[in-house]
């Protein structure tokens, strides 16, 4: 209605229209507030339930994590074990018959220069994969080496097994890392799913909130 037409309306007659109005809020609103209730008493168990395994998905890849970084820190004390007996070996002779493409490839210091990217640069998966995939392969050629030369020098015996459980440590490290991907990618749709839920109980909150504050209302007016 425009301005002449809404000042021409007698009071009364706006009063009538007001209290219809009301009137039919009132008889509708009990309705919608059933039907919002219900929506909200069936949809709340599915949040508190994804919500769970959400957080149970994310315990499990913070305790992996956990334990991924703890081995990386003992192969990291390993590797420096294993840098120190190597330089006590060759100040003494005993590292006399390494082999030449042991020393060309400086294995140790390829570890050392993965595992400090690992631990101080901001990786994706994907640079953090190739890095361990990279490490992977120098722990396999080190087991290689140490089969090769556990029996023929009993001098190195110390120093093979610093690179043993280095190894050791590397590919635990690298096995959880995997394990945690996983986890995490498992989480994802549940992570998707909560928010999702979540927003739908929260529309349905809020338009309850609203068909109750309406209610009230009408209640006052026809009043």
């Amino acid at each position: 209605m425009d301005t002449d037409a809404l000042l021409s309306v007698s009071p009364t007659d706006m009063a009538k229209a007001l209290l219809a109005r009301r009137q039919m809020l009132k008889e509708q609103l009990p309705t919608v507030i059933r039907t919002l209730e219900a929506e909200e008493q069936s949809l709340a168990p599915k949040v508190e339930r994804v919500v769970n395994s959400h957080r149970v998905s994310n315990t499990k890849v913070s305790e992996l994590k956990s334990i991924r970084n703890e081995s990386q820190i003992k192969a990291g004390k390993s590797l420096k074990q294993v840098k120190l007996s190597h330089e006590k070996l060759l100040s003494s002779g005993g590292m006399i018959n390494l082999d030449p493409t042991w020393v060309k490839e400086k294995l140790l210091e390829e570890l050392e220069e993965i595992e400090e990217k690992i631990q101080t640069s901001a990786l994706d998966h994907k640079a953090e994969k190739k890095l361990i995939d990279r490490r992977k392969k120098l722990v396999e050629k080190n087991e290689n080496w140490l089969k090769e030369r556990r029996d023929s020098n009993p001098e190195m015996a110390i120093y093979i097994e610093a690179r043993k459980k280095m190894s050791e440590y590397y590919r635990e490290a690298d096995k959880t890392h995997q394990n945690m991907l996983a986890m995490v990618k498992k989480a994802q749709p549940l992570h998707e799913k909560q928010l999702l839920l979540k927003n739908e109980l929260l529309e349905i909150r809020r338009q309850l909130d609203r068909a109750k504050e309406l209610m009230a209302q009408s209640e006052r007016t026809i009043s």
